[in-house]
């Protein structure tokens, strides 16, 4: 007897430990998720759909702990992340009044022309929604060719994009722009710029005087100052740096 061949229509739906149920609940429906399923007794199961795709909750394992950031995650494919971060983010803001960015549940910063962003649960759960064409190595260090602060740089952008930590490339752009005096105008703005925004993340705003006076006084070009724009998320907040450079 021949066997029916596999047919290529798999779905495939990613089951995450859930250690805050009505968090968790609260948290999809404000996003603009249906709950499909609610499930508490005699075991926890949440089922939840927004538009092409489906997330699931059950019971955590033991000793999982949503302070430590590693409970679980998966990939979510898409055409293009920015209609994406756009639409959670305003729901956010339609909800919470802000965008959440700091503790759980957050959503990390969508730079234009990134290709991924990531949306963490109130359980630490790490959904991460990728571009399809994604370059494929860009997790795993920056540009060969690349040297000095310009380095510096591709690895920030790595280390905010990709592993979502703001403390190391606050560290690496701080210490590559003193190492890097004679760096060109444009590299220096936009180290400048990234820490800007970094700074005020992490809620250490001490600097940004400073670091903002040194970014006015570089005599950037039109162009260079869209260059600069482009590299952080938020380009609002160097705009009052950005306006008065000649």
């Amino acid at each position: 007897m021949t066997a029916e061949p596999v047919r290529p229509n798999e779905t495939i739906v990613p089951l995450l430990p859930c250690l805050a149920p009505e968090e968790t609940l609260t948290f999809w429906r404000a996003l603009g998720f249906r709950v499909t399923w609610e499930q508490h007794r005699p075991y926890l199961y949440l089922a939840f759909r927004w538009s092409g795709f489906e997330l699931h909750y059950g019971r955590p394992a033991e000793g999982a702990d949503a302070a430590q950031e590693r409970t679980g995650g998966c990939l979510v494919m898409v055409d293009d992340v920015a209609p994406y971060h756009s639409a959670f983010t305003e729901a956010m803001r339609g909800t919470y009044g802000k965008v959440l960015s700091k503790g759980l549940p957050r959503i990390t910063r969508y730079r234009a022309g990134a290709s991924r962003f990531t949306v963490m649960d109130p359980s630490g759960n790490s959904i991460v929604f990728i571009r399809r064409d994604e370059p494929e190595g860009l997790e795993y260090g920056g540009s060969k060719q690349l040297t000095g602060l310009a380095k510096v740089l591709d690895n920030a952008r790595i280390l905010r994009e990709f592993k979502t930590d703001d403390r190391a490339a606050f560290r690496a752009l701080n210490s590559g722009l003193r190492r890097n005096p004679d760096a060109p105008a444009v590299e220096q703005a936009m180290a400048l710029a990234a820490l800007i925004e970094l700074s005020l993340a992490l809620d250490e705003p001490d600097r940004v005087p400073e670091w903002g006076g040194r970014l006015r006084v570089l005599g950037l070009t039109p162009d260079e100052r869209a260059r600069v724009t482009a590299f952080v998320a938020d380009p609002a907040l160097i705009e009052p740096w950005l306006a008065t450079s000649t």
